[in-house]
């Protein structure tokens, strides 16, 4: 225990007075235009919907067939009552509801007025808000396409929409960075660092020293990425209590559920700095590794940001092998919409799997043996 104290105290010299991570700064700016130009767009397109027809009659079909025969939306399902809502929105596969209400046609046809209600996911506000207009101007576009005879003269009913955001009424933006914000840090400093650290000893030779002493190289490997979990740890806390406490952003879930997820995270990009480390020779190329391939796709690529649908379909499949963009989905049904583990299990498991691949292999690949 004495080793690995010394080791870990070591790292946290190293990390305090390293200032090669600087260089962070001035590649970010030129990936980003790349990726903000092919990947970013924040039109709202194949968004999954469902609709609750409780009138089940002429118009407020046609209403949803119009709804649906735009390249905006998608229905995922029928719902059969409003229980059903708050279920399919905590699952994550939709981000609107249209509700009809009974007799929705006669009352329609009646008094020219009827009620919608438009259900919107606003945990991130920019597109929430962006679907819900887009839901409301459908709906106004078929009045005005259709107006209904009163007295022999022919005036556009009208139909009230109310739109009831969901997890996030105000529409606060920190709703969707505090979260996402969690995401890249814990990146930063897992995955980058770790790899750098390692790569450090390598490139400045000290690894064979430590590999030549008592030590096991399993300490070794334990005490230079312990620091980074614990700093990880104290990172997230700190962004939580930010956003509880500055932004009133809720914690609406379990919070040990939270913090399970949390320390499986911290594992998953912990095993990614492993690796990168036994690929990379030097510091340098470690650095570049961790920010290029890691850093920039888990910002724009994961659905920190913007919306992976809206993405062109090979990003969407890269978007599908970065880590962070399962976490995302975990962390915002947690904090914000409190899912329980029974919503989040599939993206838990495929962490798991992602941390066994990763360990597997960096195992494989580190060399416990001087050249």
């Amino acid at each position: 225990m004495n080793r690995l104290k010394g080791i870990i105290k070591k790292e946290f010299f190293h990390i305090f007075r390293d200032k090669r991570t600087l260089l962070i700064l001035f590649g970010i700016p030129i990936v980003q235009i790349v990726l903000f130009g092919f990947a970013i767009s924040t039109e709202i397109k194949q968004v999954k919907i469902t609709v609750l027809d409780m009138a089940k009659d002429e118009h407020s079909q046609k209403i949803t067939e119009k709804v649906l025969s735009t390249p905006y939306f998608v229905l995922d399902k029928y719902l059969n009552d409003t229980k059903e809502i708050d279920e399919t929105f905590k699952e994550g596969k939709i981000k609107a509801t249209l509700v009809f209400p009974p007799k929705f046609s006669e009352e329609l046809e009646r008094t020219n007025q009827a009620n919608v209600q438009i259900i919107a996911d606003a945990s991130d506000p920019n597109t929430g808000t962006q679907i819900g207009s887009f839901l409301q101007l459908q709906v106004q576009e078929y009045l005005i396409t259709n107006a209904f005879s009163k007295g022999g003269i022919k005036i556009p009913a009208l139909i009230n929409a109310e739109v009831e955001m969901r997890y996030n009424k105000e529409l606060k933006s920190a709703y969707m960075f505090v979260p996402g914000l969690i995401t890249i840090i814990l990146m930063l400093v897992c995955t980058m660092m770790t790899s750098i650290a390692i790569t450090r000893e390598i490139e400045t030779g000290t690894m064979e020293v430590l590999l030549a002493s008592p030590m096991h190289p399993a300490i070794i490997l334990l005490g230079k990425v312990l620091p980074y979990l614990l700093l990880s740890f104290a990172n997230a806390s700190l962004i939580l209590g930010l956003g509880k406490f500055i932004f009133y952003v809720p914690i609406v879930g379990n919070p040990l559920l939270l913090a399970a997820e949390i320390g499986l995270y911290c594992l998953v990009v912990l095993a990614l700095g492993i690796f990168i480390s036994t690929v990379a020779r030097t510091q340098q190329l470690a650095l570049m590794i961790s920010l290029f391939a890691l850093f920039l796709p888990t910002m724009l690529l994961s659905g920190f940001i913007f919306p992976v649908e809206n993405m062109p379909l090979p990003l969407q499949i890269i978007s599908r092998i970065v880590p962070a963009t399962y976490f995302n989905i975990i962390i915002k049904a947690i904090m914000l919409k409190g899912a329980s583990f029974s919503i989040i299990w599939k993206e838990t498991v495929i962490l798991i799997g992602i941390f066994i691949v990763l360990m597997g292999v960096s195992t494989k690949r580190f060399k416990i043996r001087l050249e």
